[in-house]
């Protein structure tokens, strides 16, 4: 039976409102049970205190436990991969970092695609790498320093904390954009890396802000610049790389994914929480403490912002020939 336009258009549209009521009904009602957090990362570090901040925040802002779980292994990779296989119904959450922008290329084989199978719900926050030296080396400024190592290629030894790491990554955009010639020493974490640099057996490291800023405020290290593009708020009479390389640029920073096809209105609800817990003044001071500053925006936001990042760290892989361990 034929029906005739108008009785067509008015069932047509009935059922789109009925649909989009269900899809309403369906965020209003999220989270039905616990959702969990995996964290790639191992427990104690700033993902995991990151993690348990905003996952307080949403469990008191949606009525359900939002649980930390730490799945550590192959880069974050692993706790990955544990997001990417669960349902889509928004109850298991991926804590996002640069490291995944990273692996997408450093890693041959991955039983996922990032870009493709991981959806973008909301930042959380971006942290400079603070590149510092052992006061060793005759070099008090960025110049200085860039003079020193093309008169010496092949001398200096940075430190990192691992192949395919934060540190390592920034240092290798670094030595492309500063035309410098370092030799990498990775290390099995942070830690070894910093015992080295202020014992003298690696010359600089680009660490984080928070592992390096003591270490520089005591005068055992000497920082010569911060990775973002703008003066951080811990350390604001250190100045930019990017005053001296124009256009570097390196951020550790975080945000919060889900696997893909989780329904919009979830990817939406969340996002909303999380950027009012970003301006909530008591979790922003907390936050602040993390060495880190805000990374708020949209889903779309975070989308294009993760693009950018896997785009640019894949070029930098590529151009040095990084390998993972």
């Amino acid at each position: 039976m034929k029906l005739p336009r108008r009785t067509f258009l008015r069932l047509a549209a009935g059922a789109a409102a009925s649909s989009s009521a269900l899809r309403i009904a369906k965020a209003q009602a999220y989270p039905s049970r616990p959702v969990r957090i995996i964290v790639g990362f191992a427990a104690g570090g700033p993902p995991d205190v990151l993690s348990r901040l905003m996952g307080q925040w949403l469990t008191e802002r949606l009525g359900q436990q939002f649980i930390v779980e730490i799945r550590p292994g192959a880069g974050s990779n692993i706790g990955t991969e544990a997001v990417v296989n669960a349902p889509a119904d928004g109850h298991t959450l991926l804590l996002v970092s640069v490291g995944n922008a990273v692996n997408a290329t450093l890693y041959d084989r991955l039983n996922f695609d990032f870009i493709r199978d991981i959806a973008p719900v909301a930042g959380l926050i971006r942290s400079p790498n603070l590149m510092v030296v052992n006061p060793s080396v005759p070099a008090k400024t960025v110049p200085e320093f860039i003079a020193y190592a093309k008169a010496n290629p092949g001398k200096i030894n940075m430190a990192s904390s691992g192949n395919g790491t934060s540190p390592h990554v920034a240092g290798e955009l670094f030595k492309l954009m500063a035309g410098v010639d370092m030799v990498h020493v990775p290390y099995r974490g942070g830690a070894p890396a910093l015992t080295d640099l202020l014992a003298g057996q690696v010359q600089v490291y680009f660490t984080t802000v928070t592992n390096g800023i003591e270490y520089v405020r005591a005068g055992k290290l000497r920082a010569l610049g911060v990775s973002t593009m703008t003066r951080g708020d811990v350390l604001p009479d250190i100045p930019t790389l990017n005053e001296f390389v124009p256009g570097y640029e390196a951020s550790g920073w975080f945000g919060i994914g889900a696997p893909k096809n989780t329904p919009v209105e979830i990817v939406d609800r969340l996002n909303k929480e999380i950027n009012a817990g970003l301006a909530d003044h008591k979790l922003k001071a907390r936050l602040h403490d993390l060495g880190g500053t805000l990374l708020t925006g949209s889903s779309a936001d975070f989308g294009t912002f993760i693009a950018a990042e896997t785009e640019k760290w894949g070029k930098v892989i590529r151009a040095a020939n990084i390998k993972a361990q």
